[in-house]
């Protein structure tokens, strides 16, 4: 349907991400995907991951769009989107298996990714793991020129904006009680980042 939003990397690296979904979610009954965009991910994953309800959430603009997607694919496990901005102060109190998170921490201020991980926490059952995907800097460099240039991009859009540091998001996520697990290679100089929730270290 021509009405409904695309992204077209979305499309591109659907298949790459589920590769990795199909294994870690395995056990997972739910999920809460934080800034779902456009909903393809979303649609495309739930239709694999049939044992998974898959909450989408973003901020209210986008969920007319995710709507839309949602509705075309009429999912037993896609409920309706939540309007969720992570600056917010109120959300639901939810435990979720798997939180999934796409193409995010580099176009949001330092301060959205602090919220974002203590949301995953928030939210995570004790053993949950968060699922971030994007383009993340390790000891201080960048994977690849290009990724240096769309570093030096997004700054220039925005000086909140930029890929972050790996190191610095384990730090963000280990105040919420998060140990990265496990970090997985992915095409176009991207990773997919897996951090678990350890109640006793959270206390």
């Amino acid at each position: 349907m021509s009405d409904k939003p695309f992204a077209p990397a979305s499309d591109r690296n659907k298949e790459p991400i589920l590769d990795v979904l199909r294994h870690e979610f395995r056990t997972v009954d739910s999920v809460l995907e934080i800034g779902s965009g456009t909903g393809q991910h979303a649609v495309f994953f739930a239709a694999d991951l049939t044992h998974v309800v898959w909450q989408t959430s973003d901020i209210a603009e986008n969920c007319d769009g995710i709507e839309a997607w949602l509705h075309e694919a009429a999912l037993p496990n896609l409920p309706q989107p939540l309007t969720i901005d992570v600056l917010a102060d109120e959300l639901p109190a939810v435990a979720y298996g798997g939180v999934y998170s796409a193409n995010t921490a580099h176009i949001m201020s330092f301060a959205a990714v602090e919220k974002m991980f203590a949301l995953a926490s928030n939210f995570l059952a004790d053993a949950g793991q968060f699922v971030l995907y994007g383009p993340f800097r390790q000891g201080g460099e960048f994977n690849s020129t290009s990724n240096a240039e769309f570093h030096k991009s997004l700054c220039q859009r925005d000086p909140e904006m930029g890929i972050r540091h790996l190191e610095e998001l384990d730090q963000l996520a280990a105040l919420g009680g998060l140990e990265r697990v496990r970090l997985y290679a992915m095409p176009a100089n991207n990773h997919i980042a897996i951090w678990q929730k350890n109640e006793k270290a959270a206390q």
